[in-house]
């Protein structure tokens, strides 16, 4: 078998930002991996997050304007239309799904500029996230994450791995206030898919595919959500589409 990496990957790194690569417990990760059919599947609310949760939450990654950042009602309201719950960006700009990110011109004078970030959650998402997670949890400093192993900046074959619906995940720890510290590594680096606390009073999850990021927890959890500033969040539940 070649054991050699993939051009300009480097090696897997001990620490990925603040957050520690783990190597060998993979007992945090268990309760994820725990899943049957119609509970959790792929392209499920509940598959990109976690089954099982009272509540769930779907967080916009917002457009941008001047590298500022833009919500997607906003845009929306510039094109005469509204956002729900499942709504797609393509809905939102008037686009054919899936061939809109490969339009050489696109935007909206003053309006956006930037189509949503796909991928797990963006770092100013992730930042806006943790003061509201960390209200509802009691193990802030105790956290664990999972980063699929498909990102192309690293060789990360070898490491173990914990199974989710269509992807394989790097395991990671270490406290939720460092949650958006691989952001600092560089332009390339993704934070983690997956963040739980180790009181698993809550769950969030990305995707390399997605320009949203969902979180299931407690309903108050999810209302704190609604009111936080900053964000752009939509109620869903567990078997909704994703996007």
């Amino acid at each position: 078998m070649d054991t050699f990496p993939f051009v300009d990957q480097e090696p897997a790194p001990e620490w990925y930002g603040r957050l520690r690569v783990e190597t060998e417990d993979l007992g945090p990760a268990h309760w994820l991996t725990e899943r049957r059919p119609g509970y959790g599947d792929f392209g499920t609310v509940a598959g990109v997050a976690a089954p099982g949760f009272p509540a769930y939450a779907r967080v916009l990654h917002p457009a941008g304007l001047d590298e500022r950042p833009v919500r997607w009602d906003t845009v929306a309201a510039a094109y005469g239309r509204r956002v729900g719950s499942l709504t797609g960006w393509h809905e939102v700009i008037g686009a054919e799904p899936y061939h809109y990110q490969n339009e050489q011109e696109y935007g909206l004078a003053g309006v956006w500029d930037e189509h949503p970030d796909e991928g797990p959650t963006p770092v100013q998402v992730a930042r806006a996230l943790i003061p509201v997670l960390a209200r509802h949890t009691g193990t802030p400093e105790r956290c664990w994450y999972g980063l699929w192993d498909g990102y192309g900046s690293w060789d990360w074959r070898g490491l173990p791995t914990f199974p989710t619906p269509g992807r394989d995940e790097i395991p990671l720890s270490g406290p939720l206030a460092d949650a958006a510290s691989p952001g600092n590594l560089d332009m390339f680096a993704e934070l983690p898919d997956l963040w739980w606390p180790e009181d698993r009073r809550w769950c969030v999850g990305g995707d390399v595919d997605l320009v949203s990021t969902y979180v299931c927890g407690s309903g108050e959890l999810v209302a704190d959500l609604l009111a936080a500033p900053g964000l752009e969040v939509h109620r869903v539940t567990a078997v909704d589409r994703v996007g």
